[in-house]
């Protein structure tokens, strides 16, 4: 388990309890079992895309042909025996013997903050705390590996680390491709007196670090070493898409989607832990159709080029990839051509990180109104990804103020069937 966060603490209450079980003669390899600590990882890293806006899963992942809510996209074939998903992903149909479907995502949140919330965090959404997202949860527990910070987003924003700290924190990546302005040094300084000024910059930082708490310097020199070391690092190259083969990057598709799907494959292959590629504008209200064959046009060779370069390099073995967002949308259509929002029943993509290809996990009826069979509650994505990654889903932690909170919201428990 990482550190580096907030520091971990085992809480009272569930030393008390893993003490009375073993007291009680509980073996212990079932009292791990029940704490979901014998877990064997296959997971090391996670790809989610994020998107934003709530994505229709009949127009994705859940098509319903023949049906009046099927809309203008025919189902097509995969490489899957007996799935379909939408014609908009002809590529990505290719590699889905790598890929699972879950389609009975039961949601309860319609609006967009809510739901935004709960799929990131597994928490519903309150005023008095900020949880952490996914990938703040999985930087605590998970250790660095290499120079480059173990969660980074990209085109967008992540859920905020929360109570578990600043350095849990996502490190932005606004514009994949393009070099950090603020890791490199001004025009005219080379890496040699590039060097010499970091130096200079540390120590003033400790001479500065006298007038804070112990708790502020801390944070301080942390910052400033992480910061040093990495702009040192030769593990920046990864951010950098120049040196790629043109086609490599025409094949992903030279969109910032696209850019950013192959940054993101980039940071796996480096160590980064966790990384979150944003794409909004699925709140589809009006104009559906046309809306979603443009998404389809972007995401479906990205999307369909990192599956395939993570299966040829053995890496999808270690990298599950998520494709996720809050809420799905209504099977009626509107009479805007759009299709609204709609909780209680959605889909999602996911595959490689131990996850068994060429399934779908539960169904929705005939109009993907509601689960009809195996329905999935938001927060167990939280606790597979969790299962995956062997990381304790029913741990619990210390916020600042003493408070003992779980990392994986009550309830919650692994997609068993993911896993094989």
């Amino acid at each position: 388990m990482n550190q580096g966060c907030l520091d971990y603490q085992m809480t009272r209450r569930r030393m008390l309890g893993l003490s009375s079980a073993t007291l009680l003669g509980m073996p212990i390899a079932q009292m791990m079992a029940r704490a979901g600590e014998t877990q064997q990882s296959k997971a090391e890293n996670v790809i989610l895309f994020w998107l934003g806006g709530g994505m229709s899963h009949i127009d994705t992942w859940d098509p319903k042909p023949g049906r009046p809510v099927a809309g203008e996209f025919e189902p097509i074939n995969t490489s899957a025996d007996g799935i379909q998903i939408s014609s908009i992903f002809p590529q990505l149909a290719k590699q889905m013997h790598h890929a699972t479907l879950i389609r009975s995502i039961a949601g309860v949140n319609g609006a967009h903050g809510r739901a935004q919330y709960q799929l990131q965090t597994s928490y519903n959404e309150t005023g008095n705390l900020v949880h952490p997202g996914i990938g703040s949860i999985v930087t605590h527990e998970k250790e660095r590996l290499g120079d480059l910070p173990s969660f980074i987003t990209i085109s967008g924003n992540a859920r905020r680390a929360g109570y578990l700290g600043q350095r849990c924190e996502a490190y932005y990546v606004g514009r994949p491709g393009e070099k950090d302005p603020y890791l490199a040094f001004p025009a005219g300084i080379n890496q040699i007196r590039g060097n010499k000024r970091l130096d200079i910059l540390a120590q003033m930082n400790v001479r500065n670090a006298r007038n804070l708490s112990v708790d502020q310097a801390k944070a301080v020199n942390t910052a400033t070493e992480e910061a040093v070391n990495l702009m040192r690092s030769p593990a920046l190259k990864a951010f950098e898409l120049n040196g790629e083969d043109p086609k490599t990057v025409a094949r992903y598709g030279d969109t910032e989607f696209g850019r950013g799907a192959l940054l993101a494959r980039r940071l796996v292959e480096t160590g980064v832990r966790f990384v979150q590629v944003n794409r909004g504008g699925f709140d589809t209200h009006n104009n559906n159709f046309p809306a979603m064959q443009n998404h389809g046009d972007v995401m479906d060779p990205a999307l369909a080029s990192l599956v395939e370069d993570l299966s040829a390099s053995g890496k999808l073995e270690k990298t599950m990839v998520i494709v996720l967002s809050e809420f799905g949308r209504t099977p009626r259509i509107n009479t805007n051509a759009g299709r609204d929002h709609h909780a209680r029943c959605f889909s999602c993509f996911m595959a490689g990180g131990g996850i068994k290809g060429g399934q779908v996990i539960g169904k929705s009826d005939e109009d993907a109104m509601l689960p009809a069979e195996r329905p999935v509650n938001p927060n167990d994505l939280h606790a597979s990804i969790c299962h995956a990654l062997g990381i304790d889903y029913k741990r619990e932690v210390e916020t600042p103020l003493g408070r003992p909170m779980r990392l994986i919201s009550e309830g919650a428990k692994p997609v068993t069937e993911l896993f094989g």
